[in-house]
């Protein structure tokens, strides 16, 4: 009788042909947010479609308003009703930026040996196409072994996530039936070290917004009328610049109405995380500014800001040009917390810049559909059979933890279909995700694929009890 560790040795047999194949995927430029990376989409979408197609699952490649969405499902069987587990992963990926500050070339990835580490370069490499080859080669590896999947199977693999992932509502409104399952694991998320595994159960909502101010006049001579008036720049840094009040808490009226303070045991767990040495990597938060009364993992996790993304205005050329500028504008993100609406938030931040526009002025927003926060239960038997699975391959406890980071889907996920949610994954900060240069190694790839096996047995385990 074949068993677990019959298809732990397969993905060790295999391994060079998997490790093949992601270089061969992250190959392709699927990049999302630019015109010219549609050919590629397309091309990713149609290669993943092949793969799952030859690991026996029945795959197809479904037209969005945006970028296709390849979803794929086992035969379902006879006999009693399985349950059903949803994978999710995404294989558009962020732009490459200055090709210039890359190193290594974005989507020719090559194995490099670095201090003992196997690593591969290029866009994608860890957001998130390694990500999604891990469960793929884990199902791939226990259908070759059992001649079955231990459960019916949907993967879901998105083509926007991003770039804000604007057609997933619909799509998951439309194939509701399609989707239903148990739970939906997410994997595109970080581990807590190169040798400890996480779950992430509380990730924060998120709001965009682009704010412009316009002054009565368009572009003045600085000389000739800068004294007398209106200077959007100095109006908007102005409005900006109060955001907060000096003890780090966001001065708009109601911001933290619903807002409730962490649970003693979430704060406890944290708090002990808080311990770990070198929990912010190489980040200086020197001049930073953290809201009174919280640890810096605290106000990263689990309280509501607001961020400054980007401010632009009059003169940004090379030479110099003594102009008062017409109009300014700026870029924000709101990061919420459990209790806060994204579109309240949205009307709440208008209201305040409203009120403190200076007559004659005037202003224009510009913001897309936002998410709110999600706090997922820890008690779920999916999520401590996962916990149980990552442990028996890495050695060491599975940390709970939160992020300050948003995954719009996992309250798609929960709400649009009610499942439940598990969010692991094999990143960590040093891999450069949406930077030059980014990576991953292959010890990680072969490892996440053998989580995913002892996860499944796991799942399998419980819900034979």
């Amino acid at each position: 009788m074949p068993n677990r560790e019959d298809v732990l040795q397969d993905i060790d047999r295999n391994f060079d042909v998997a490790v093949g194949k992601l270089l061969e995927l992250i190959s392709i430029p699927s990049v999302s947010s630019e015109p010219t990376g549609e050919a590629a989409i397309a091309k990713a979408a149609a290669w993943l479609k092949a793969e799952l197609d030859a690991m026996g699952l029945a795959a197809k490649v479904v037209p969005t308003k945006g970028h296709p969405v390849v979803m794929a499902r086992s035969e379902r069987t006879s006999g009693p009703k399985r349950p059903c587990l949803l994978f999710y992963g995404h294989y558009d990926v962020q732009p490459v930026g200055d090709e210039a500050q890359w190193k290594h070339a974005p989507f020719d990835p090559r194995i490099v040996q670095e201090d003992g580490v196997h690593r591969f370069y290029g866009r994608g490499a860890s957001d998130s196409k390694s990500q999604l080859w891990t469960f793929i080669e884990a199902l791939r590896s226990w259908k070759t072994i059992y001649g079955d999947f231990p459960a019916d199977i949907i993967v879901l693999l998105e083509g926007e996530e991003e770039c804000g992932s604007p057609s997933l509502p619909e799509f998951i409104k439309a194939h509701r039936k399609e989707l239903e399952c148990d739970v939906a694991f997410i994997c595109d998320a970080e581990m807590w070290s190169q040798t400890q595994p996480a779950i992430t159960t509380q990730l924060k909502g998120l709001v965009h917004e682009r704010v412009t101010v316009s002054a009565p006049n368009q572009d003045l001579h600085s000389g000739h009328y800068g004294a007398v008036a209106a200077n959007p720049i100095r109006i908007l840094s102005s409005i900006l610049a109060g955001l907060h009040d000096d003890k780090g808490r966001v001065t708009i009226d109601g911001f933290y109405d619903g807002v409730m303070d962490l649970p003693d045991k979430v704060r406890k767990q944290w708090h002990e995380l808080a311990k770990e040495p070198g929990l912010l990597g190489e980040v200086d938060l020197t001049g930073g500014v953290t809201e009174e009364g919280y640890s810096p993992l605290e106000a990263m996790w689990g309280r509501p800001t607001v961020d400054i993304n980007g401010i632009t205005g009059g003169n940004q050329g090379p030479g110099e040009r003594s102009v008062l500028p017409g109009s300014a504008t700026a870029r924000l993100s709101f990061r919420l917390v459990e209790g806060q609406d994204p579109e309240e938030i949205r009307r709440r931040f208008r209201r305040h810049v409203d009120a403190h526009l200076p007559e004659g002025c005037s202003v224009v927003f510009d913001g897309i559909h936002g998410s709110s926060a999600v706090v997922l239960r820890q008690e779920s038997p999916f999520l401590t059979a996962t916990a149980r699975g990552l442990e028996e391959e890495w050695g060491t406890p599975t940390v709970l933890r939160g992020t300050g980071g948003a995954i719009p889907l996992v309250e798609q996920f929960s709400n649009g279909l009610g499942a439940e949610c598990v969010v692991v994954g094999f990143i960590l900060p040093g891999d450069a995700i949406h930077a030059p240069d980014e990576r991953y190694d292959t010890e990680r790839l072969k490892k996440g694929a053998r989580s995913w096996v002892r996860i499944l047995e796991q799942v399998q385990l419980d819900m034979a009890n």
